[in-house]
Parts: structure tokens; sequence; C-alpha cells
């Protein structure tokens, strides 16, 4: 797909750029220019593809349609819908409130939280860039699975308790409300909301590449393997607790996972990295601390953990 492209690179690094393809320089310059552009189209096609198909949607919709639904059906159906709304780990609050206020269990909440920022389509249009379609659809399987059994737990455990601040409930049963867009009108809107994205994450993007390029031109791969390549069984919980203090998103993060796998960490414990990165973060803690007591964020905290790390475990089993 990007064989054109690479040669376009080529020619600019060690022709024009005058730059020894043998040097440590040459492969730090040729992965930046390389991965950014590529990973910039990506994240156009991708996003651009996935905002048209959520125009079909919208948040009113996805609580008409969660309410009333039983506990485990909601579970599976609000991580689905995770994967169509467009939030990190903070911005996916607000909508966690309305799906209480609409009556929706706080289990089923709380699997809405999970998916959302993890299975959001940057993850999913880099990992499919970077690693092929049978890596990517893994991942959102096991994002999915996650979200479902977490959500599900903090149901079953009856933690409403621990919500501290009043969420009045809406009056009357929730209304459908029918959106009628015309294909120009769902075009525009897609284009601009995927340009607002590129505009908010296009630095994360570079820089991320940018620290990926100096790691793939200059940092041992013996050194990868030694301290982050091994099976061993801490490899991937040391992973989870490195990843839950960066806050950052996919665009971010990802290209760090290509290179580094590249060098020789196994895949699992990469994406653990990510996945708490995305999905586990301070600022969120912080914020939900105004909302849950702490009892029920160390609770939500403790079960995507384990469930990212069971995810780890079994990609570094199956690849």
């Amino acid at each position: 797909m990007f064989d054109v492209w690479e040669k376009m690179v080529d020619y600019l690094v060690y022709g024009l750029f005058g730059l020894d393809a043998s040097t440590q320089k040459a492969e730090v310059v040729h992965f930046f220019i390389f991965d950014t552009v590529k990973i910039y189209i990506l994240l156009v096609l991708i996003i651009f593809a996935v905002s048209f198909l959520r125009t079909y949607f919208n948040t009113d919709k996805v609580r008409v349609y969660l309410q009333g639904k039983s506990e485990f059906t909601g579970n599976v159906l609000a991580a689905l819908f995770g994967i169509i709304t467009p939030f990190c780990s903070c911005s996916a609050i607000p909508l966690f409130l309305g799906f209480m206020q609409a009556r929706i269990p706080l289990g089923i909440t709380f699997s809405f939280l999970i998916s959302s920022p993890m299975n959001n389509e940057i993850a999913i249009a880099l990992l499919f860039g970077l690693f092929g379609w049978k890596i990517t659809a893994l991942y959102i399987g096991f994002g999915l699975l996650v979200a479902i059994l977490g959500g599900f737990t903090v149901g079953k455990l009856g933690m409403e308790k621990y919500v501290l601040i009043p969420v009045v409930p809406m009056s009357g049963d929730l209304e459908e409300v029918e959106i009628k867009l015309t294909v120009k009108k769902r075009v525009k809107e897609s284009w601009d909301y995927t340009l607002d994205i590129l505009q908010k994450i296009y630095l994360y993007v570079m820089i991320g590449v940018g620290i990926g390029a100096f790691i793939h031109g200059y940092v041992p791969t013996e050194l990868i393997v030694k301290y982050a390549g091994s099976n061993a069984w801490y490899s991937v919980p040391f992973a989870v607790l490195l990843g839950v203090p960066m806050y950052s998103n996919a665009a971010g993060v990802m290209p760090l996972i290509e290179v580094l796998t590249s060098k020789g960490m196994l895949l699992g414990t990469a994406l653990s990295f990510m996945m708490a990165i995305t999905a586990l973060s301070l600022p969120e803690a912080m914020i939900l601390k105004r909302i849950l007591h702490v009892k029920l964020i160390a609770l939500f905290f403790g079960i995507v953990a384990l469930g990212i790390m069971g995810v780890g475990y079994l990609f570094n089993a199956l690849l």
C-alpha cells in the first residue's frame, strides 16, 4: 500500500539529502518521514470512514437502545457502542453520566466507559495499518471482552452506593431522536470532524514517531529484548504499571509499539502497555474522584488492569 511512498522517501533521504543508508542517522530520518506521513494517511482515511458511518448514530439513540436491556445484553451492547463513540478516557465521562441519568445500570455504563477509549477509531486505524487485520481483530475482540466482563463484574457487586453525586433520573421514557441529514451534509460533518481530530493529535503523532525513530535508530535490539522482550511473568504487569501514569492517546503511543515490537518486545506486552495508557489514566481518575468514591475507582482500575494483563498474556501465548 505504501510502496510508492517508501520509494519517494528513499529518494528524498538517500538522494536529495545525501545520507548514507548504512548510518543510524539515515535510519532515524527515513523512519520519521515515512511513518509520520503513513500514519497521517491512515488516520484521515479511517477516521473519515468511521465518522461518516457514525453520522447515522447519535448518543440519544444509544441511550434509548440501552434503556431497559437485560444486564449482560446491556454490557455487550454498551461495549459495542463504545467502538463508535469518539471519546478518550476523560471525555467519555459526560456520556457515562448521561447513561446513569437514563437509569441504565451502573455495570452497563462501566462497560461503555472501558470500551470507548480502548477501542476508539484511532487505535483501530493505526493497528490495522501497522500490524494488519488479524492483530486488529484480536485486539478489538479482547478489548470488548475486557469491557463486557469488567462492566458485568461492577454490576454484580452492587456499587451504586459509591456514586458520590446525585444523579437525577430523566423523567419518563427516553424517545429516540431522528436525525435527517443529506449525504453531502454527512460528508462535510465527517470531514470537519476528521480535520478537528488531526489538529488535536498531529503533535502527538510527531512526538511518538520521533521517539520511535530514535529508538529504531539508536537503541540496540539487545537492550529491548533483555528488559522487555522476555516472556517472564512480570513483563506484562510491569508494562501496565508503566502505562497508567502516561496520559496519551493511541496516535502518540502506537509508533512506539511498532518500534518496540520490531526490536523484540513481545506483542502482548506492548499492547498491554498501550491499552493501559488509553483506557486507564491519572487524569481520568482525578475526574472520576469528583463523581465516584475512591473504592469504586480502585475497583474499576483493578478490574480493567487485570483484564488488560490477561489480554497481554493471551497475545504472548498465541503469537
